[in-house]
């Protein structure tokens, strides 16, 4: 089993070319793999922080592309989004979502995508409990950042109310989803033909 390396890492091309490519294209996919899923929202009638799909797309673009490509595929979303793109939470787009309530929670998607590359490049994402660990922390990170600027915004009672609370149940199921799927990815790669199984 190779060390320090991710699920995409193993398939990267060793021409320096084909491997820059190969990074572009798994930059954008991974950027449009967050702005489909954030797609995949329902707005709270007592929070301005909808329930997306968007935050597990993020916790695994992380742990999919590492530290690196994980975090510039999120700041190509940001960049997207604040371009004028559909790609926000339920086709919202502009420059002004990013100052808003939350803005926070996507800034702290960089933080997040980072957190969780950096640990699956340490193998974090070969082991269910290890993957939930890498999960907790990657949300824990994203939460900094989303509950800062909420707070600042409305106060920190109301900010934990309005933007934490509402997603505990959702998190949990976002990280059980992602400790089945991430191990079994590791499975398939280590038993396909001309795998280093050791």
């Amino acid at each position: 089993m190779l060390a320090n390396v991710t699920v995409t890492g193993i398939f990267r091309p060793s021409d320096k070319k084909l491997a820059g490519l190969y990074d572009v294209f798994l930059v954008v996919c991974g950027s449009l793999f967050i702005g489909l899923s954030a797609q995949v929202a329902v707005q709270l009638p007592f929070s301005p922080v909808p329930v997306t799909g968007q935050t597990l797309a993020v916790l695994m673009t992380g742990v999919l592309l590492g530290r690196g490509r994980g975090s510039i595929a999120v700041i190509a979303y940001l960049i997207e989004g604040a371009a004028g793109l559909p790609v926000f939470a339920m086709g919202r787009a502009g420059a002004a979502i990013l100052a808003g309530p939350t803005g926070g929670y996507l800034t702290g998607f960089i933080a997040a995508a980072y957190v969780t590359g950096l640990l699956a490049e340490k193998g974090w994402d070969r082991r269910a409990w290890t993957t939930v660990a890498a999960m907790i922390l990657g949300n824990a990170a994203l939460y900094v950042f989303g509950l800062s600027w909420l707070s600042f915004l409305s106060g920190f009672r109301q900010a934990v109310a309005m933007g934490l609370y509402p997603f505990v149940v959702g998190d949990v199921l976002k990280v059980v989803l992602a400790a089945v799927i991430m191990p079994v990815c590791w499975r398939l790669i280590n038993i396909r033909p001309g795998s280093d199984n050791r």
